[in-house]
C-alpha cells in the first residue's frame, strides 16, 4: 500500500534553531539553541518565554513533582528549574558524553535518558575536523537524585527518544545509522534486549514521537519531511515540510496535531546568524502516546 502524503502548513516563524518540542499543560514547549531560551506556544500561536538560559538548552522533560529538566548542550549536564524559577545543577552527563548534549526523555518516575552528539558535527561541516572522528556515543541516565550512569553504549548519534505508555520500552533514533533502536526498560530503569526497531534507508532520524497505535513519527534531518513508520520501517505517511525537519511532537487537546520544527540547515554558524527556523503543523488521525 502506498504511503499517504500530507503537506505541512506554517505555524510559527522567527526561530534560530528550535529543537526538542514537548506537549505540556496545553502548550507546545521547545528549546531554541541560539535564542538561549525555552519557549512555549499556545495552539493559537501565542508565544512566551519560559526560561532564559545562559547556555544552549536542548532536551526537555519534567520530574513527577512538575519541576522542569533541561539538557544543557555546552556543559553536558542537566539543569533543574526550581519553584522559585532558579536553575540548579541536577546531574552530569560526563564522562560518557563526548560532545554537545542533545535530546532527552524523562520517564514517569523521573529518570532522564540524555543523548549527546558524540563528535564535533559542525567541525566536520567546516572542514576543521576530520570525519574519521565520527564514532559511537553513549546514552546517559540521570536519576531523580542526580546520580548518573551509562544507560547504553555504542549508539550512532543518540537523538530523539521515546518511552512507551507502559514504561517498558525505550526507542531511540540513531541519526548516524539511519535506524530506530529499541530497548527493554526494567522497572529500575536499566536497558536491555537491544534490537533494531526500524531501518530508515538514507534518512537521518532526528526527533521522534510515539503514536497510540505503536507507530512513530520521525523527523528527517536530511530532508524536508517527517514520516510515520511502523515497526520494521514501512513508511505509512509522509508530511512534506518547507525546510529540513529536525523534531516533531503530537499535541493539542486530542494529541492529533503534529508540530514539526524546521530550519534551512543545522550548521551552528549559519543557524545562529538569522531567524530562519520555524514550526510547521498538520492534522493527523492517530493521537500521540507515551513520553515525551
Amino acid at each position: 500500500m502506498p504511503s499517504e502524503t500530507l503537506t505541512a502548513e506554517p505555524f510559527l516563524s522567527g526561530l534560530f534553531f528550535g529543537e526538542c518540542p514537548r506537549w505540556h499543560e496545553g502548550r507546545l514547549w521547545y528549546s531554541d539553541f541560539f535564542d538561549h531560551a525555552v519557549f512555549s506556544v499556545s495552539p493559537q500561536g501565542e508565544r512566551r518565554t519560559e526560561v532564559a538560559f545562559e547556555g544552549e538548552p536542548a532536551g526537555l522533560g519534567w520530574l513527577p513533582d512538575g519541576r522542569l529538566l533541561i539538557n544543557s548542550r555546552l556543559d553536558r549536564r542537566i539543569v533543574r528549574r526550581e519553584p522559585d524559577g532558579s536553575l540548579v545543577r541536577h546531574g552530569d552527563l560526563t564522562p560518557w558524553a563526548t560532545w554537545h548534549a542533545n535530546d532527552m526523555v524523562v520517564a514517569s518516575n523521573g529518570q532522564a535518558y540524555a543523548g549527546n552528539f558524540g563528535f564535533d558535527l559542525d567541525g566536520i561541516y567546516d572542514g576543521t575536523v576530520d570525519a574519521s572522528v565520527v564514532g559511537p556515543a553513549s546514552l546517559v541516565r540521570v536519576d531523580p537524585d542526580g546520580s548518573s550512569s551509562e544507560a547504553a553504549a555504542d549508539i550512532a548519534f543518540p537523538n530523539g527518544t521515546v518511552i512507551t505508555e507502559d514504561g517498558r520500552t525505550l526507542i531511540i533514533a540513531e541519526s548516524a545509522a539511519a535506524k530506530l533502536t529499541a530497548f527493554d526498560r526494567a522497572e529500575h530503569g536499566t536497558l536491555g534486549n537491544r534490537r533494531e526497531w526500524a531501518a530508515l534507508g538514507s534518512a537521518a532520524p532526528d526527533g521522534i514521537c510515539l503514536c497510540e497505535d505503536g507507530t512513530i513519527w520521525v523527523s528527517n534531518a536530511y530532508a524536508a519531511e517527517c514520516v510515520r513508520v511502523a515497526p520494521g520501517g514501512e513508511v505509512l505517511q509522509r508530511v512534506v515540510t518547507s525546510m529540513n525537519c529536525y523534531a516533531c511532537m503530537l499535541g493539542d487537546d486530542d494529541r492529533r496535531m503534529l508540530y514539526m520544527i524546521t530550519a534551512p540547515v543545522s550548521h551552528a554558524s549559519v543557524a545562529r546568524a538569522e531567524r530562519k527556523g520555524a514550526i510547521e503543523k498538520v492534522r493527523t488521525d492517530v493521537p500521540g502516546a507515551g513520553l515525551p
